[in-house]
């Protein structure tokens, strides 16, 4: 289900998406336009006749017909339209007038309401093609398909198809051309009347309601097809015309009425049943979920706009009055913390990082005893920290039982009341201690975050990574330092007061982010988590895209294990409650949903691209790289990071991003399927020393250069 529920999804979000530009004309569609032609091959009759051309028959000549003397058929093009239809049918029904309606596919799909009202209040309703091509351009199966597709939307609509066509861009008889009277006779041999018009009101000009009512009007009492809009722009002039033409014209005389009625012959609607019917319905509902799914990413992208702008704006405020306050003069939480630690080192089978990590930390400048718990590895990592011989280093062996297990059971062995955590594949700096420590001058500090980088940079996905550790982890713990909601302490370098510890029961193995859970819990139990930017610690990050996937599937479920776990809080009082109400909606919006809402950026930049416009949606989609460019640069800038990293930041947006997405949306159907994800493994390569650390020599055929 995890693999089959996204390609769902995604084959049914480009499935509405290209139904939405099919329907917007942003697909299949032809808007050119054929200049004038000869009239040589079209009859005379058809030229000097009336506005209606039968040609059907097979066998004989096509017919022109007219509209008897005192008869107007109102004919509106386009629609229908949201705004300007009803307001239409509402002055027809007004003076009892009835009309014919040549409709779009494209619009009647929509708005498939107003052309079963069409029906309803005894208008006749006609094709004018689904996607308004010129016809004369068209092949003989586009004709077809244009024809088709309308009259598969007025069977969903309202049950009908009809036998009355109007070409787009049509006028007079006398302007049928070479190009277009062969289209006009194709037409007919499908069953099609083909109707154009003797009278153009011009209303698409809009040149002013007298004007439109003057050129509306027929000469000398004769019957007239009349052309009119009620779609394609502010059709505010055809409805007042209308207001004053009806009444006007019936005291005059005229009736108003449908195209057969007034030709005399029977109705140009055919009732649909069977399975074309509910092809039709399925049709038109398939647009409006497509509409309305199309409403819902626009918002969503409104929303997610929204809050990538105020979070950027909030994090560059909030670290800007960070950095500010902890690396002012005055700045200090109490006396130097000199005591010394207890520093855990949690190891599964790492055998490549052990001693790098080990001896970074015998070169501390704090004093420290240094407790590796060996999680019952099977490559030896226990005996290569036992062979070191290093001083202040106590190795304890225990059964596989999980990082939890193992911290917990190193904070029992632990000496010291400040116990300080970090990862088997990760090394410290000689004042990371240090620098971590200090804060626990303030005895209202539970815990303490440091800032954890990657070592290991060299490669394209290290790169990605040290972007994201700068710009999304660091700059985010300055800002949740100010809002004082720290969501999680980093397993690579964190430090606890082991009282905080023990009020809270410990390490939980309740979620696989278990330095998500435990920060999560010191704040619920009153105590403050900071943040100390000076506390560095190098990590190697995963180098294939299947071990970055395995480890960040690891890191999105468990925080969402984790602020599931802590969700009564939101109803708690005193500091939970605090926590509860600021904390965890600040933590869920910003770490699971809004990057659950991300994707929608990227994916508009791909519609606009393929289906327009392209220059405004490359404009924004660059104008949101430039804000995510500034934030990453002032990051780089406080971490005080060579800026030429930031080189690859369009790349990771464009491909980096698109596996984070799916990684977080992998963990929500995990999460909402009630699936188990097991704890993994990484492979690790030992390549990541800190500054200041000799360079181990343990590392026999691997030649690849250390950052440093």
């Amino acid at each position: 289900m995890r693999y089959l529920l996204p390609s769902v999804f995604l084959v049914a979000l480009l499935a509405m998406l290209m139904l939405r530009g099919y329907v917007h004309s942003e697909i299949l569609a032809d808007h050119r336009i054929q200049a004038p032609a000869a009239t040589d091959r079209v009859p005379d009759k058809i030229l000097d006749g009336g506005p209606v051309i039968d040609a059907r028959s097979t066998t004989g000549p096509a017919k022109s017909l007219s509209v008897p003397d005192h008869r107007i058929v109102l004919t509106f093009d386009d629609g229908p339209d949201p705004v300007w239809t009803p307001r239409v049918l509402d002055e027809l029904k007004k003076y009892d007038a009835h009309g014919v309606f040549f409709v779009t596919g494209t619009m009647a799909s929509r708005y498939p309401g107003l052309v079963h009202r069409m029906i309803e209040e005894g208008h006749e309703v006609g094709v004018h093609t689904f996607n308004h091509p010129d016809l004369s351009y068209q092949s003989h199966s586009r004709i077809d398909w244009e024809l088709s597709q309308n009259q598969l939307v007025l069977a969903g609509a309202a049950g009908i198809r009809t036998s009355l066509f109007r070409p787009p861009y049509s006028s007079f008889a006398d302007a049928m051309d070479n190009r277009s009277w062969p289209v006009t006779r194709y037409v007919g041999t499908r069953g099609y009347l083909t109707v154009v018009n003797n009278t153009d009101s011009e209303d698409w000009k809009r040149p002013g309601v007298p004007a439109i009512i003057e050129r509306a009007t027929p000469k000398g009492g004769k019957g007239a097809v009349i052309l009119m809009h009620d779609s394609g722009g502010d059709r505010s002039q055809t409805v007042a015309a209308l207001g004053e033409f009806l009444p006007q014209m019936q005291q005059q005389g005229y009736t108003f009425t449908n195209l057969t009625t007034a030709l005399g012959a029977p109705s140009a609607h055919t009732p649909v049943t069977g399975l074309a019917l509910w092809r039709g319905k399925a049709f038109v509902y398939a647009v409006g979920l497509a509409e309305s799914l199309t409403d819902v990413l626009v918002a969503g992208l409104a929303v997610i706009g929204v809050l990538v702008i105020a979070r950027f704006g909030l994090m560059l405020l909030l670290s800007f009055l960070h950095a500010r306050k902890v690396r002012g003069r005055d700045f200090g939480r109490g006396p130097a913390h000199t005591s010394p630690v207890s520093v855990l080192v949690p190891a599964y089978n790492e055998r490549e990082c052990i001693a790098n990590t080990v001896r970074s930390l015998v070169a501390s400048d704090h004093p420290i005893e240094i407790i590796v718990i060996d999680d019952g590895s099977t490559d030896g990592t226990a005996d290569i920290v036992e062979g070191l011989r290093l001083p202040n280093v106590r190795v304890i062996r225990q059964r596989n039982a999980g990082k939890a297990a193992a911290l917990n059971n190193g904070i029992a062995h632990a000496r010291h009341d400040i116990v300080v955590m970090m990862d088997g594949d990760t090394v410290f700096e000689p004042a990371t201690v240090r620098e971590l420590v200090q804060p626990f001058a303030d005895p209202e500090v539970g815990a303490v975050a440091g800032n954890a980088k990657v070592g290991n940079r060299d490669s394209l996905i290290g790169a990605w990574q040290h972007i994201e550790y700068v710009m999304g982890f660091n700059l985010d713990r300055r800002m949740y330092d100010m809002l004082r909601c720290m969501p999680t302490i980093p397993g690579a370098v964190g430090a606890f007061r082991r009282d905080a510890l023990d009020r809270i029961g410990g390490m939980s193995e309740d979620t696989l982010a278990e330095d998500t859970d435990v920060t999560m819990a010191l704040h619920r139990d009153g105590w403050q988590v900071v943040y100390a930017e000076d506390a560095r610690a190098w990590t190697e990050a995963p180098e294939t895209m299947q071990q970055l996937w395995s480890q960040r599937y690891r890191w999105s479920y468990g925080t969402m294990q984790a602020i599931w776990k802590h969700r009564r809080a939101v109803i708690e009082r005193g500091p939970s409650g605090r926590f509860g109400r600021v904390g965890l909606p600040f933590v869920a919006l910003f770490m699971v949903v809004a990057p659950l809402l991300a994707p929608l950026i990227d994916v508009f930049l791909l519609y606009g691209l393929v289906f327009g416009p392209t220059q405004k949606t490359v404009v924004a989609w660059l104008g949101v790289l430039v804000v995510q460019a500034v934030c990453a640069a002032y990051a780089f800038l406080l971490d005080r990071e060579r800026m030429t990293h930031l080189i690859s930041l369009p790349l990771q947006q464009i491909l980096y991003r698109q596996l984070m997405y799916v990684v977080l949306l992998q963990s929500w159907i995990t999460a909402l399927t009630g699936g188990r994800l097991r704890w993994q493994k990484l492979r690790r390569t030992g390549v990541v020393e800190a500054p200041g650390v000799m360079v181990s020599q343990g590392r026999h055929g691997n030649d690849r250069r250390p950052v440093a």
